[in-house]
This record gives structure tokens, sequence and C-alpha cells, in this order.
């Protein structure tokens, strides 16, 4: 294709979106392995996949939307999103930690957006300014560069692992993030930092409990010593809920209340919340961005601002699903319902990590530490060689950088064995 088509009708930026989907470009080359006949592995999406290889449904949620009443799915939804759903986004976001954060003195708003997706766009459009740095891990979900550089916003990164050994916060590059949010503290006047935990896509590592504190307390001095400065941390929580502790989050920021770090106002704690995999609902494009702050004024501001925005881009946010996720989560009854079969759909992915760690172990692959949600990592300076050499043995998986995805999610139980295989001859 021409690199110049286009020119006198597209803008600088349009012109500069090239290319597809990594991940999407695996997938269909994993679906003409399948035409052809062939036995392959799907390691490709990120969509939960029974051991079957069909999509993995919460029935409860598909039976409480079959039945919606037709205005509610008719109907626009009020700009800011259905109350009861915002309140619902909440409890979400922070759990059984919700109330005792507001008996601190913590105030909240909410959101409601097109998928975790629309929340991360809030975001990156209205906590920093144009021309700004985005803190990152170097190991992230490739579509933030898209969303930032759309905002024309650029990004800074940090190590997603420490350099060397450390045994009290194994998980966690406390120094090298550090070092980075001091420097874009001394060039920026608004610095937003982007942390996907727990089950971080791609590798689903998640902090301990220690390491979120660490963490915490690096963004709440840093906020003290820069008062001038304002601090936006947005904890992307697209897996939580299959997290072994997914509210951890708000574990955390309650015990550093609790102990009486102080809450400078020029910091903001925000959720980028998604109904996506926690409901099986990924084409219903469901989710919200949620906010805390101590100062009431500072949400009732930022949800007013959200909502402009939200309006300005995508009008309002579909309704079905905010309707119907919360009418069953008004219940103790459906609530419980949804939670069985989500931990039945979590049990799928903590049996494929563990047999995958034990046959990585076996056939002493180095796969990085993992421990919830969607997916496994092996770091490697030289991926798309090691996913075209497993692609050969018809083993489909995402080479991404600094690495290879492994989408536990869709991988059945029975050919985990062959992912670590067809790892270990790749790095023969």
């Amino acid at each position: 294709m021409d690199p110049n088509a286009g020119a006198g009708l597209l803008n600088t930026y349009a012109q500069t979106k090239v290319g597809n989907d990594i991940i999407f470009t695996w997938w269909a080359r994993y679906q003409k392995a399948i035409e052809q006949g062939d036995d392959a592995v799907n390691g490709t999406i990120g969509a939960l996949l029974e051991d079957d290889g069909s999509l993995a449904i919460n029935q409860v949620v598909d039976e409480a939307i079959r039945v919606a009443p037709a205005v509610e799915i008719a109907a626009y939804a009020p700009l800011k999103g259905l109350p009861a759903f915002l309140d619902l986004a909440k409890s979400l976001a922070l759990g059984e930690h919700r109330e005792p954060l507001n008996e601190l003195g913590i105030s909240m708003t909410a959101t409601a957006t097109p998928g975790g997706s629309g929340a991360l766009y809030l975001a990156a459009a209205n906590f920093s300014n144009r021309g700004d740095k985005v803190l990152l891990r170097d190991r992230h979900w490739g579509p933030y560069d898209g969303f930032l550089s759309g905002c024309d916003l650029g990004v800074a990164m940090y190590p997603l692992l420490p350099s060397s050994k450390d045994e009290q916060h194994p998980f966690v590059d406390i120094e090298g993030f550090k070092i980075q949010l001091a420097s874009l503290c001394s060039s920026q006047d608004k610095v937003m930092i982007w942390l996907n935990d727990p089950a971080h896509n791609p590798t689903g590592l998640s902090l301990t409990s220690e390491g979120r504190m660490v963490f915490l307390e690096a963004v709440m001095e840093s906020a003290s010593s820069n008062e001038h400065v304002g601090h936006t941390l947005l904890l992307d929580s697209a897996y939580h809920l299959y997290a072994e502790d997914p509210h951890g989050w708000g574990q955390t920021i309650r015990d550093a209340l609790e102990e009486g770090w102080p809450w400078t106002e020029n910091l903001l704690i925000t959720f980028a919340v998604s109904l996506s995999k926690s409901h099986t609902i990924y084409g219903l494009r469901t989710g919200a961005l949620v906010s805390i702050h101590p100062d009431p004024e500072v949400t009732e501001k930022i949800g007013t601002v959200m909502g402009v925005t939200g309006r300005q881009t995508w009008s309002a946010a579909p309704r079905v699903a905010q309707y119907t996720i919360s009418e069953m989560h008004s219940s103790p009854e459906g609530g419980d319902a949804w939670g069985k079969e989500r931990d039945r759909l979590k049990s799928l992915l903590v049996t494929r990590r563990n047999l995958l760690k034990e046959c990585c172990k076996t056939h002493n692959v180095p796969l990085n530490p993992t421990h919830d949600g969607f997916f496994a990592w092996l770091e490697h300076d030289d991926p798309e060689t090691i996913a075209e050499k497993c692609a050969q043995q018809n083993v489909f998986l995402v080479p991404l950088t600094g690495g290879i995805r492994v989408g536990l999610c869709a991988v059945p139980l029975e050919q985990i064995p062959r992912v670590a295989e067809a790892l270990a001859q790749a790095l023969k």
C-alpha cells in the first residue's frame, strides 16, 4: 500500500495508524491451521474458552440478559450511567472495603463506559496534559499505547520485575518505579500511572499485599513531596475478579489510611472496571471508571467531567448490561449464583496455570512468575522467532515486546503439556 495514500484527506496522526493487531493476526493463523485440518493449539485470544473450545459464558448472566424488559434494551442510559449500576461499580472495584473507606472519609464517583477500554480513554483524555508521558510497566497491554497516543500522550516505563533478586518485594521494581516517577515530577505538573493489577495482562502477575503497600507508599510520598504536581494512580481492574485477592487494593488503601498515611489533595486513585471478563459479556461493552478522593467536591467535579467527555465521545454507554447486572447483584441469590459460576470459570484458569507451571518446570522452560487471570508469560529478547518455532509445531502463541504471551484462557487443559513442550523445543 502507498504510504502516502489519503494524505490529502487524513490528518497527520491518522496517517500513523498502520498494520493489524498482533493478537488477532496470530489468532487468524491458528484459525487457518484448523481450516487446513491441523491439530492446532490456540493460545492467542484473550477470551475465556471452555475445555471444548467454546466461549465460556456465565449462564446466570446470560439468562438474566435474555429476560430483560424491551425498554431496558432499546432505551438510552443516562449519560453518566444508570444510578444502580454506578453504585454496583464502586462495589465491584472495592468489594468489602467500600464502606470502611467511606467511614474513613473517602468520597467516590463512577461513570459508565463502553467496557474497560472506555474507562481507560476517559482517564487518558482528562488526567494528563497533552504532550505529557504516562508511567507504565515495560510489559503492558499493547493497546495502552494507542489510547495514550490518541490523546497526544507519550509513555515512560519502568521494569516489570527487579533486575536483581528482591526477597521482600519480588514482583515489583520499586526502585525503578521511583526513579521514573521522580523524573516525570521534575518535568510535568501532572503525572498519571497505569497499573494493571491484579492478574496482569500479559503475564498473569499479581502484586503481594506487601508489594501493593510499598507501591502505594511510593505514590503517596511522591504526592506529598511534589505538592504542585497532580498524581493519578489508575488501577486497571480488567481481570481482578478472577484473582486470588480480587479487592486487595481496597484493603491496601484502607490499611494505609488506618495507619495514618496522609492523603494529599493532589492524589487521585481511580479504577478502570470491566464486566467483559468477570461477567462474560465482552460484546455488550460495559464498564466504569470509579474514582476515589477525600474531597467530595473533587469527585463531584470528576463525575461531571467524565460525563461530559462520554457525551462528546460515545454519547451514553449501552444500557442493557447496566440494568441487568445491577438487578442481578441487587439480590443475595443473584449475586451468589453469579459468584458460583464465576468460581467455576476461575477454577479452569487455576488448573491450567498450575499444570503449565508444572510442565514448564519439567521441560526447563523459564516461565515468568504468574499467579492469576487469563495469561502466562515467557520473557525473551526474540519473541517472534520463538512464536514462529511454536507455530511450526501447531502451537499458536502471541509474540509481544519482550516475550511470549500464553493465553491460558483459551488453551484446553489437555493441550497445556503441548504448550510447554513446544516452548522447550523452540528454546533449543
